[in-house]
Parts: structure tokens; C-alpha cells; sequence
């Protein structure tokens, strides 16, 4: 259960920065840790992302007032996360920028778009010219992959359950399709094998999205919209075209770990194409804190439409 409560305030330790935290991006994640799907570990206060400003850095590497971006570095799983007003997390975990958005703009940006950027170039290594579905695109993950896409010079198809979502992925420079159990045989009558697909809907529709790649094309697992359920039957034989690669990116276990430190993320980048209108990223609702609840309850009626953002405030 979600409670909304006061606590002391917390207190950094060696290597932390405590910031004041001025808006949080809400993550599918966070309602895994809730419900225990990946497990009962989790920190009494959630959250793996904020904005905010530095409060104090015991290592005088940060100065007070400074505009930072803190995510992940166990933060809402073996450390209390940002659904706060204050947050004290690894120095590892934030990274200054420059910004003139709102904090709920900016707060929309940081882990949905170095995840969509990460499995880009990383797991399906997406090059310009290539062919890449995104399943499940209007998630705020989605969207956000749309626009890196297209922007990398990709061909980019889409997918949605509702046909009224169409302009949505239009409006990100995609081509729509509507998702079905068996899309896999439309899109290789109509466009032919993927040269890579992200699957956002999860193991509901793993081996569908299996069967449309060409050989030595990619796939990257990255979330879960269809539900967590185990998937069954599965038989690499029969569902994986040879030389496929197929990997799975989990942005909440390794972004701030020395595998995969935060700086190696564009996020400044990110942040200006916000700001010329190049991505369309801001959040679709803003909560206050004390509405958490509410939020989580519409992710999980998968009715964010995009991202959702709280303001402690």
C-alpha cells in the first residue's frame, strides 16, 4: 500500500547527496517493487528517478542549488527513493544539467529517455535506414524510442491496441499498425522481416515479435505492459529465427552501476531536443505527492497515456 506520511528527513551518508527533490518521474517499475512482482526487497519509500537541487554533498563535489538529474543507484530498492520531498542517493546516481523547462517537463525526461536510448544503441545496436518496431509505442518508453529513432534516421513502425491512438505515433514520426496476437504475419506481408523490434509489451507477445525479425536481426526485451506473467512453452527452436539476437534491458538494475554509470548517457542532449520542440516529452498528467496513489492506480489501469509526473509540492 501507498501511504502518504511525514518522516525525518534523511541525512547522507559517506558518498551520498541529499537533494530537495522538485518533481518525480513515475516508472512501471515502481508498481512491480509495490506489488512484489520482482521481488520483496524493496525500500519503504519507492521511486527510482527525480529532479531537483542539491541540498548538501558531504564531498563538495556538487554545490547547494546546483540543477540535477539523480535515478537508479538502488534507489527505491535497497536505499529509500524519491517519493519525497527529499532524497539522499550515491554520488554516482547525479548528473548536473542545464535546463529552462519546468521541473515537471525536465522530470519527464531522464530514465524513460536513457532507457529508450540504451536499448537503441546498445541491445539492437539500430542503425539509420533500418527498420525498427516499437510494441506497445504510445508508453511513455514508447514515445520516447520513437523520437530517438526516427531522429537516428530509422524506419519506425508503431504499434497500438486502439486505432485512436494512431495520430499519437504519427505525431512521433512513426507509421501506425494495430497491435494483434498474430502482427507478425501482417507486418511481414506488408513491410517484411524487422531489422529490429523493441518489445515494451512484454512476454504476452515475445514469440509473435520473435517471428518478425530477419536473421541476424535483434530484439530487446524492455518491458511488460501485457502483465509479468512467466512466459510458457517457450522453445527457441520453433520461435527463434537463426542468428536472432535477443536480449533484455532492465534500466531499474543497471543505469548508475559501474556496468553502466550515468555518465556515459546523453541526457543534455535529450533535454535540448525538449527544448527546440524536436521531442514531444512532456508528461501527460501531473500529480502532487499526496495523490501517489491515484497515479499508480491509472499505470495500472494502463491509462497514463505517456508520462506521469509528481511534484512534491
Amino acid at each position: 500500500m501507498l501511504k502518504y506520511k511525514t518522516v525525518p528527513d534523511p541525512t547522507p551518508e559517506e558518498g551520498q547527496v541529499l537533494i530537495n527533490i522538485k518533481a518525480i518521474g513515475l516508472n512501471r517499475a515502481e508498481t512491480y517493487f509495490r506489488e512484489g512482482a520482482w521481488g520483496e526487497d524493496v525500500a519503504r519509500i519507492s521511486g527510482i528517478e527525480c529532479v531537483g537541487t542539491v541540498k548538501s554533498d558531504p564531498s563538495g563535489r556538487f554545490a547547494p542549488g546546483t540543477k540535477v538529474i539523480a535515478m537508479m543507484g538502488g534507489m527505491g530498492r535497497n536505499i529509500n527513493g524519491s517519493y519525497a520531498e527529499m532524497v539522499s542517493v550515491p554520488t554516482e546516481s547525479v548528473v548536473v544539467v542545464q535546463s529552462e523547462l519546468s521541473w515537471e517537463d525536465l522530470a519527464a525526461i531522464p530514465e524513460t529517455y536513457a532507457t529508450a536510448w540504451a536499448c537503441l544503441t546498445r541491445n539492437l545496436d539500430l542503425q539509420a535506414g533500418q527498420t525498427l518496431l516499437v510494441r506497445g509505442a504510445t508508453s511513455a518508453l514508447g514515445r520516447a524510442a520513437m523520437n530517438l529513432a526516427v531522429d537516428m534516421g530509422a524506419n519506425v513502425i508503431g504499434t497500438t491496441r486502439n486505432p485512436d491512438n494512431f495520430g499519437v505515433i504519427s505525431d512521433h514520426g512513426a507509421t501506425p499498425m494495430q497491435d494483434s496476437p498474430n502482427l507478425s504475419e501482417q507486418i511481414l506481408k506488408d513491410h517484411g522481416p524487422m531489422d529490429g523490434v523493441l518489445e515494451i509489451t512484454g512476454n504476452s507477445t515475445l514469440v509473435d515479435s520473435l517471428a518478425m525479425i530477419r536473421n541476424d536481426g535483434h530484439l530487446c526485451l524492455a518491458g511488460f505492459l501485457g502483465g509479468t506473467a512467466p512466459l510458457k512453452d517457450f522453445d527457441p527452436l520453433m520461435h527463434m529465427p537463426s542468428g536472432v539476437q535477443f536480449s533484455f534491458f532492465g534500466s531499474a538494475f543497471v543505469f548508475g552501476t559501474p556496468a553502466f554509470p550515468l555518465d556515459q548517457i546523453p541526457f543534455q542532449s535529450f533535454i535540448q531536443a525538449v527544448e527546440q520542440g524536436k521531442y514531444n516529452a512532456r508528461p501527460s498528467q501531473v500529480f502532487a505527492l499526496k495523490d501517489m496513489a491515484s497515479a499508480h492506480a491509472l499505470m495500472d489501469a494502463n491509462g497514463a497515456d505517456g508520462k506521469l509526473v509528481v511534484t512534491p509540492s
